[in-house]
């Protein structure tokens, strides 16, 4: 195990960085929050995060990282497809974000050794955003559920998306069972944090999260079976519930995944197919293809692009795509090498729900949640830091004596 202990204020960073990635767009809130202060506050926070793990890591001691080594070199194309201002000054100032959270991720590998201690503060963290949520839903629930999204849950105290939510529900509820499972909480401590969640994650109707959660636990558990007694019964409970839920609410659960939405509308992702074909049609040069257009806001022509990999070539052109995929498989390949573990099922539950969000939602190429699940999951699939080996205690040396001293006393 790592004897460098981490410190507390590794947690704040940890918090500042969520803040950083929460976004300034969204659903009106109850007190109006001009966009202008939003951004001053993310942008704050991530500065405030770089600074405090400079200080905590005055050092500058980090750890190998494939994946954030892959991270930067995204970042080195980014800078090289925005500094032609095709996106205008903009881009260059979202490299400049994307500097500061790399950079931050750099200072705190220090303490990546394969512990569960980013997983509680991912979980702590966004536990905190999603009591705001309840809160805002409780204070004033026409805002929290309005008709211009559907009725789907929205942050009414913080712009938050019904995605969004949805999203932060989900990979905590997903860690919490695991932890769970491995016995490194107790059920009162899983049930608070499981339960209110789960009630947000259905009031969001996010398709996209709840297949996340269903099909990255499963691959979870999966990887626990053989070695862990108590995700074989979790996952045989859990098969059947389903069946019986399947069952039983077939109809309940059509029209909640349906969300009111035509057979056509449904059939074309809420619309999301038109804006990929629509990419993907549009001329670009060599370089555009390589490099992309530089960093942007994930839109299209005004809408937007709702796909990781699409809004990666868009931005950062195939070099893009190519780190970015790199980095997944890489993840994904260690984890499935290494032995089975609580640390590779969470970090197996964090990649493959990134994967499969991935389809319909961006942030893969910039500074978002999902590189923070994934640091996560790098996190967790670090090798412990050999233990410094214990010194032996100072013995004074024996004097020798001399031989013809030796004589001399024989004599």
């Amino acid at each position: 195990m790592n004897t460098d202990r981490t410190p507390k204020i590794v947690g704040t960073v940890w918090g500042l960085l969520i803040l950083n990635t929460l976004g300034s767009a969204g659903a009106k809130t109850i007190v109006p929050l001009p966009r202008s202060l939003i951004q001053m506050v993310t942008m704050g926070a991530l500065v405030t995060a770089f600074a405090l793990a400079l200080v905590v890591n005055v050092r500058l001691r980090v750890r190998t990282s494939s994946y954030v080594f892959l991270l930067t070199l995204l970042l080195v194309s980014s800078v090289i497809s925005s500094v032609h201002l095709e996106s205008g000054f903009g881009a260059l100032f979202r490299c400049f974000r994307l500097a500061l959270f790399v950079g931050t991720l750099w200072l705190l590998s220090r303490w990546w050794d394969g512990g569960t201690t980013f997983v509680r503060h991912h979980i702590r963290m966004y536990l905190a955003v999603l009591g705001t949520v309840a809160a805002g839903l409780v204070a004033s629930p026409g805002a929290a559920l309005p008709d211009l999204y559907g009725g789907r849950l929205v942050g009414a105290l913080w712009p938050l998306t019904p995605p969004q939510i949805g999203q932060y529900a989900a990979v905590i509820i997903g860690l919490t069972v695991l932890l769970l499972l491995g016995r490194r909480t107790d059920r009162t401590s899983a049930a608070v944090v499981i339960v209110p969640s789960l009630v947000l994650l259905a009031l969001t109707h996010t398709r996209t999260a709840t297949l996340g959660l269903l099909l990255g636990l499963a691959l979870a558990i999966g990887s626990l079976m053989l070695t862990s007694a108590a995700a074989r019964r979790f996952f045989t409970w859990a098969v059947a519930i389903v069946a019986v839920v399947a069952v039983g609410f077939a109809s309940a659960l059509q029209t909640w995944f349906l969300r009111g939405q035509s057979q056509e509308n449904f059939s074309s992702l809420t619309g999301r197919a038109k804006v990929w074909h629509a990419l993907l049609a549009e001329p670009r040069s060599t370089t555009e293809h390589l490099f992309g257009a530089g960093l942007g806001d994930k839109s299209f022509d005004g809408l937007p692009i709702d796909n990781s990999w699409l809004a990666v070539y868009n931005e950062q052109g195939m070099i893009g795509v190519c780190l970015v995929a790199a980095f997944i498989t890489v993840l994904g390949g260690v984890a499935l090498l290494r032995p089975p573990s609580l640390s590779r099922a969470c970090a197996i539950f964090l990649i493959s729900y990134c994967a499969i969000a991935s389809y319909t939602e961006a942030g893969l190429g910039d500074a978002s949640p999902y590189l923070l699940h994934l640091a996560v999951a790098a996190s967790l699939l670090a090798t412990p830091a050999a233990a410094a080996p214990p010194q032996a205690p100072d013995v004074p040396r024996r004097r020798r004596v001399p031989r013809w001293a030796q004589r001399t006393e024989v004599g």
